[in-house]
């Protein structure tokens, strides 16, 4: 059995988490906060100023083995809503998000300690840990101290590639760089990285980009694994009835961080070009508030900063494609929720979409940083509103074939293995 944590949860999380529940894999899910049905998290959830709670609610399967580490998360949600910025500042801030991550870590390891001597936990059954980049070092090192596994699951690529293929970024789109955050991470973060990959037994991941890049890794590195991430439930009806009609714009839809990690730029140099030929909505927080550049293009189309997610899937519905060009991205989420929702994507080859599209099948894949590629693609299909259609079905029958269930259950599966 497993004790498995993650500060935070979401979607993959959770998948994980019911597939080692209903294999009997899982001893203790440790976390921040979790909703359950009346309890605190819930309640605040349902007012209007603790909203944000909804989004940690849990299957209640997972109720009774989940153990809470409340404080410091709670600290950064007090200080992120009174916009106390050097509480929060990165890396430095006792409630940044680094700050929860190994905090948590910290917890399990003293928890994985703490059974050894009482040999409440140890002498029952317990294989391994399984923990989230950024929050695994303290439990891996403790848990190498008892012979237990270390799964290691690296949502995103890996630090030494991203930095070697954003690089060019600074150079190639000057005006964007204050929005490529990940060259703000400091040595002491980026070694603790490598010590996670290096104590880590077996090492998962969603894409086969992510895969990749583990290449660029020092070092010998232990097993890693493949395995997508599922679909949320398909929307309830084919997309024909979004065959445009002569003369009305494209619908463009971009959903994530504004960027230029996730081609911000270069989707709105294509859409310029293409005048009124289309029209572009995104949905997104700006992930710094000094890009001039980006505030001069949100300016000229419909942007949403934040919607409830089933308020995402109905803007995703009612757009003809989502267009997600990312430069560096371990999976990205958007697209399998657009893809259910019956809505084809347009994305490149560093994320999870080689993995889950045959291009002009069910979506459209193009070379990451290539805004001429984008241009000729978003022009291809203003031109032939069928081919939009068509790949709007043939992704939502994808979508259905591969339910998020899969995922838990092919990583349970994989998590058995000796």
């Amino acid at each position: 059995m497993l004790l498995f944590s993650h500060p935070t949860g979401n979607a993959n999380v959770r998948a994980a988490l019911l597939g080692l529940l209903e294999s009997r894999a899982l001893k203790e899910f440790h976390t921040t906060l979790a909703a359950y049905p009346g309890n605190a998290w819930d309640q605040l959830g349902r007012t209007r100023w603790g909203r944000e709670f909804q989004r940690r609610s849990y299957d209640q399967r997972l109720r009774s083995v989940t153990v809470q580490h409340p404080f410091r998360e709670l600290g950064r949600t007090l200080a992120s809503r009174l916009k106390l910025s050097s509480l929060i500042r990165h890396e430095t801030g006792p409630f940044c998000i680094d700050a929860v991550y190994q905090n948590l870590d910290q917890l399990v390891a003293r928890r994985l300690e703490s059974a050894t001597r009482h040999s409440s936990l140890a002498t029952r059954s317990l294989r391994g840990v399984y923990a989230y980049e950024d929050g695994a070092l303290a439990s891996f090192l403790a848990a190498r101290d008892l012979n237990l596994h270390r799964y290691y699951d690296l949502p995103i690529g890996y630090w030494r590639t991203a930095r070697k293929l954003l690089a060019g970024e600074l150079e190639r789109w000057p005006a964007w760089q204050n929005t490529l955050t990940g060259f703000k991470d400091s040595p002491e973060k980026l070694a603790r990285k490598d010590a996670e990959l290096a104590t880590a037994s077996h090492i998962f991941v969603a894409s086969s980009f992510t895969a990749k890049t583990l290449e660029d890794y020092p070092g010998n590195l232990s097993p890693v694994t493949v395995i997508p991430y599922g679909f949320p439930p398909i929307s309830p009806e084919e997309s024909s009835h979004r065959c445009r009609s002569t003369g009305r714009p494209l619908r463009v839809l971009f959903v994530g961080g504004l960027s230029q990690r996730k081609g911000i730029a270069d989707l709105f140099a294509a859409v310029r070009r293409l005048g009124n030929c289309v029209s572009l909505t995104l949905i997104g927080s700006k992930v710094t508030a000094e890009c001039p550049a980006l505030d001069a293009e949100l300016a000229r189309h419909r942007w949403i900063a934040s919607l409830p997610h089933g308020q995402i899937l109905e803007e995703m519905r009612a757009h003809d494609v989502l267009v997600f060009p990312s430069l560096f991205e371990g999976f990205g989420l958007v697209i399998t929720e657009a893809m259910s929702q019956g809505t084809p994507v347009i994305t490149t080859e560093r994320t999870a979409g080689p993995d889950l599209i045959t291009h002009g099948e069910n979506g459209w894949l193009i070379p990451a940083g290539n805004t001429e590629a984008l241009v000729q693609q978003l022009e291809e299909l203003i031109a032939n509103p069928e081919a939009v259609r068509a790949a709007g079905n043939a992704a939502r029958k994808t979508a259905a074939a591969r339910p998020w269930s899969a995922y838990g259950r092919e990583l349970a599966e994989a998590v058995a293995k000796p």
